[in-house]
């Protein structure tokens, strides 16, 4: 049995034999679990409970999970929870980052537990970095007035576009933005973009990036789904 003093996760699942085994995978990893089966009984749950972070199905009986990450994030007692939606349709991805629900993270099922378990620690770590992760991440400040930032205490240029692309991600580490969300977001003046444009724009922003410091990789392509910025991936 975990100790009651652990990191808690909550696992919203209604599967019962694939949330008995994600709640094995996360004891053995240290976690302390509860398992909610319906949807209907995660909102008095957590107005009596705490967790550190929430495993959330898409499909459940009573509310879905929709309208679940929706609701905990609109009450300012549950907003700050991190969240793992999950979902059984990779298609289904794009449909989740349009509506922005605010998710922290996104996994397709099937996929393996011991994924579940490395999402799980990288959000938290997100949230709450330990002293080892802050000494290995970067220094990363925006310029505003003249387009530029600083990273590793180097300065570089950038274009309008790339700078406006750079703040939207760097401003929610973590969180990962559709192409479309990017589109209509960066582009004020209503020009007609693609898919290939913001691509286009990451890779030379990318290279800016990775030129003056080669160790650390901090936009990510999600497959998929879109990009992040993550600024505690190092480089391989």
């Amino acid at each position: 049995m975990p100790d009651s003093s652990a990191t808690k996760i909550l696992i919203v699942e209604d599967e019962r034999d694939l949330a008995t085994l994600l709640q094995d995978y996360l004891n053995a990893a240290q976690f302390s679990t509860e398992i909610l089966a319906d949807g209907n009984l995660v909102e008095p749950w957590l107005a009596e409970q705490h967790t550190d972070l929430i495993l959330l199905d898409l499909m459940l009986p009573g509310k879905d999970g929709l309208d679940l990450c929706r609701a905990i994030r609109a009450n300012p007692d549950t907003k700050h929870i991190p969240i793992i939606m999950v979902t059984a349709r990779v298609e289904e991805i794009d449909r989740l980052l349009g509506l922005e629900l605010g998710a922290d993270d996104y996994v397709c099922k099937p996929y393996s537990p011991r994924e579940i378990v490395a999402r799980t620690k990288a959000v938290l770590r997100r949230i709450a970095p330990t002293q080892a992760d802050i000494n290995n991440s970067v220094q990363v400040t925006l310029l505003e007035n003249s387009q530029q930032i600083t990273l590793a205490n180097k300065t570089i240029d950038l274009t309008t576009i790339e700078f406006a692309l750079f703040k939207l991600l760097f401003q929610e580490p973590g969180r990962i933005f559709s192409r479309h969300f990017i589109m209509d977001n960066i582009y004020s003046d209503y020009r007609v973009v693609s898919d290939r444009t913001v691509d286009s724009h990451i890779k030379k922003l990318r290279k800016k990036l990775q030129e003056t410091a080669p160790a650390f990789e901090l936009i990510h392509s999600v497959y998929g789904a879109g990009y992040k910025y993550d600024p505690d991936q190092v480089s391989k």
